[in-house]
């Protein structure tokens, strides 16, 4: 009765989509899926509205009030318009910036989106083609615009496109702009409350202007600018994988001093199809394949790869054999955190006042390394708008060093609020020269790091649960984890539980409750054992997905006992996984 009753509601939303105020493509399309035998794709494009998640609009792209079209998207630029003249209708004049990806549609929805500002009062700055999406953030902040747009589904596979809403920090919404955008998204009843009839006088082309102030401002970061001069011509092996990255990385590392570039030229090429890659994304082996042959056979020691909106970097380094391994986003943000906060130091940089920022589903290590440098460190939740939120928090209070996520995002400059894999593949290439400065290779120091603040290891393993029956099935698992919650970790008993959907910490030994500091509720639980074990268990907020994290760790005196320490951690991670039954 219940299916029935779902399949006759999607056929009745179906049929609006009929109307004449869709175009012909579009009317077909759905007049398609109401034709079919199978219901499944007529459900699943209709049975729902896309809705703001972690990291925004993002969904298959097709026809279809839950898939990503000029009609969804318009909603979605409707709503954010009318939301902005009501928040600065004291202003002259409300400016945006409108970047996108190399996806396909990406264009065409961003000059869709183009064309609804403006025929909104609205003044658009346009970039002439696909940009990094942390570019973006940048400009809105150099341009004095009171919010921005990018067109991307990030690594998503190429059936995927998104739609990212910035606010005037150049940070993503949060609330209470984030549920306010949406309630104005909802009052967009019908198409034709979306004015799609763009007004060419407010849409303004960007130029090189803002690519080379970004690369100008983004020197300034540079720490060890010696190091880089002595160790220049260090062979870097680059991958755009079809994306963004190559509008602006080449550049930047060539900026920075570095000159000895190789490029994969197969993934040079520009494509929302990704045809060297099953997924475009850098936390995949096969993603760097093609890269790490490409160092094997020009005698390379780095490999680093962006995603195709050129907001997270993945990388490869060589190990004491030789060999190419790679390396996670624990590591990267682990690196990045140590080398800044070490050079800050040595710079004498450091006045009492500094701090760095992880998501709480990231390694407990950079607790370590924060506490023992005197540095403050804040955990906030995964996405980076909530990193970017306690940059705002500190405004004026604190000096920002950097801050970043397990899931390859990292920040390391102020002027920017979203991850940004420009300046991140800058920073590795300079923390490569500083290390062969001081006779390390990126391997080794890793490792040193370990043996100064302890040895961890870190899996993710994601579930996945594809449509609205995934979706009741994710949330039964959650319930389930709540209610009967686990009682030790391979062997080592659970002290500490955190549940932020109701914002308590349980102390189980002492059977107190606590209330956890953070801004908002989230779908997230972590449990902490007596032995440095951490597990995290999260529904995705942009795919469908449940999220597990794990995290084990042991002290090591030596270099020597890394691989002990290694194989001891994979045995204890499959116990973990064993007693959660993934």
């Amino acid at each position: 009765m219940e299916d029935s009753i779902l399949l006759q509601q999607v056929r009745t939303k179906a049929n609006v989509w009929l109307s004449d105020d869709y175009d012909v493509e579009t009317r077909k399309a759905v007049q398609d899926l109401l034709d079919k035998e199978d219901t499944n794709d007529l459900i699943e494009s209709f049975y729902k509205d896309l809705e703001f998640g972690t990291g925004g609009l993002r969904g298959i792209m097709g026809a279809g009030s839950n898939r990503m079209n000029i009609y969804t998207v318009g909603a979605a630029t409707q709503g954010l318009a009318n939301y902005l003249k009501k928040e600065f209708a004291a202003l002259p004049q409300i400016s945006v910036v409108i970047g996108h990806d190399c996806r396909n549609n990406s264009r065409l929805f961003a000059e869709k989106s183009a064309d609804i500002f403006s025929a909104n009062g609205i003044k658009v700055y346009l970039f002439p083609d696909l940009r990094p999406t942390p570019e973006i953030s940048y400009a809105i902040r150099k341009l004095g615009c009171q919010s921005g747009i990018c067109l991307t589904a990030s690594h998503n596979p190429k059936e995927y496109n998104g739609y990212k809403a910035y606010w005037n920090d150049g940070a993503q919404v949060i609330a209470p702009h984030d549920k306010n955008i949406i309630a104005e998204v909802n009052k967009v009843s019908s198409v034709k409350d979306i004015k799609f009839k763009g007004n060419p006088a407010l849409i303004e082309l960007l130029d090189s202007t803002i690519d080379e102030n970004f690369i100008r401002d983004l020197l300034t970061v540079s720490l060890s600018k010696e190091a880089i001069q002595r160790h220049k011509d260090i062979k870097i092996v680059y991958t755009p994988i079809h994306g963004t990255g190559i509008t602006l990385i080449p550049k930047a590392l060539k900026a920075l001093g570095f000159e000895n570039i190789i490029h994969v030229p197969e993934q040079d090429v520009i494509s929302g199809n990704f045809p060297t890659v099953k997924s475009p994304n850098p936390e995949e082996a096969a993603a760097l394949k093609m890269a790490v042959e490409k160092a094997i056979e020009s005698g390379a020691d780095l490999v680093m790869a962006s995603d195709p909106d050129a907001d997270r970097v993945g990388a490869a380094v060589r190990n004491e054999k030789g060999e190419f391994i790679l390396l996670n986003g624990n590591q990267t943000l682990l690196i990045f955190i140590y080398y800044l906060i070490t050079r800050w130091k040595e710079l004498g940089k450091l006045e009492g006042n500094e701090y760095v920022v992880k998501t709480i589903v990231s390694t407990e290590l950079i607790k370590n390394v924060a506490k023992k440098n005197g540095v403050k460190m804040f955990d906030c939740y995964t996405g980076f708008k909530w990193i970017a939120d306690v940059m705002r928090q500190n405004e004026n209070k604190r000096t920002y060093i950097g801050g970043g996520e397990e899931s390859y995002g990292f920040l390391a400059e102020y002027f920017v609020r979203d991850k940004d894999a420009v300046s991140a593949c800058m920073l590795l290439a300079e923390i490569a020269a500083w290390a062969a400065d001081n006779g390390k290779t990126v391997y080794e120091l890793l490792q040193d790091i370990y043996v100064e603040y302890g040895f961890s290891k870190e899996v993710g393993v994601s579930v996945y649960k594809e449509g609205k029956s995934g979706a009741e099935e994710i949330e039964a698992m959650m319930k389930n984890f709540r209610e009967n919650p686990m009682k030790e970790l391979a062997g080592s008993k659970v002290f500490f539980i955190k549940d932020f959907a109701k914002l308590t910490g349980t102390d189980i030994a002492e059977n107190e409750r606590v209330t956890l500091d953070m801004p908002t509720t989230s779908n997230v639980l972590q449990y902490f054992a007596e032995d440095g074990t951490k597990v995290s268990i999260r529904p995705s907020g942009t795919e469908p997905k449940i999220k597990f994290y794990i995290e084990v760790h042991s002290k090591i005196n030596a270099r020597e006992e890394l691989a002990a320490a290694d194989a001891a951690a994979i045995e204890k991670i499959a116990e973990v996984r064993k007693s959660l039954g993934i």
